[in-house]
C-alpha cells in the first residue's frame, strides 16, 4: 500500500506539510467584512460612564457656580456658629440682621444687575479703513429697451 493512502500513517515530511499549507490557504479567504448594517441600538443595557454626566454648558457653569456658593455658605455658616458658640448668648434678632443683611442684600444687586443687561442694548463699534471712493455717479434710463448711462 502506498504511503499516500496508508490510514495509520498520522506524520507528514515537511515538504508535505508546506503543501497542505499551501493548498488550505488558497482554498480559503483569510480575512472577512461583514457588510450587513449596524443596529441603532443593542438590547445591552446603558453603562454608567465615570466622571459628571453629560450636560449642556449653562449646566456646567451653573453645577461650579453652586459648589462653589457652598463653599462659601460652609465657610459663613461655620464662622457664626463659632461667634454664637464662643458667645454662649446671642440674640436671634441680632443675629438675623447681622449675617441675614448681607445675603438679602447680595440677592437684590444681582436681580437688579441682571435685569439692567436685559434693558441695556449692545453696544457696537465698527472700524474701517482704507480708501474711500467719493465719486458720484448719475444714472439715466431710457427708452422701450431700457439702455443706462451711468455718467460722472
Amino acid at each position: 500500500m502506498p504511503a499516500e493512502t496508508d490510514p495509520i500513517r498520522t506524520a507528514m515530511t515537511d515538504a508535505e506539510a508546506e503543501a497542505q499549507a499551501r493548498r488550505i490557504i488558497a482554498d480559503f479567504a483569510t480575512s472577512y467584512r461583514d457588510q450587513t448594517p449596524l443596529p441603532r441600538y443593542g438590547t445591552a443595557p446603558p453603562v454608567a460612564q465615570p466622571g459628571r454626566p453629560p450636560m449642556s454648558a449653562k449646566a456646567v457653569d451653573d453645577t461650579a457656580r453652586m459648589l462653589g456658593a457652598s463653599v462659601l455658605i460652609a465657610a459663613s455658616g461655620g464662622s457664626t456658629t463659632a461667634v454664637l458658640w464662643a458667645s454662649g448668648y446671642a440674640n436671634p434678632a441680632v443675629v438675623a440682621l447681622v449675617f441675614g443683611a448681607p445675603t438679602a442684600l447680595a440677592l437684590a444687586i444681582g436681580r437688579v444687575m441682571k435685569r439692567a443687561k436685559e434693558v441695556t442694548p449692545d453696544v457696537h463699534h465698527h472700524h474701517y479703513s482704507g480708501h474711500v471712493d467719493q465719486r458720484t455717479v448719475q444714472t439715466k434710463t431710457t427708452g422701450v429697451w431700457a439702455k443706462t448711462n451711468n455718467q460722472q
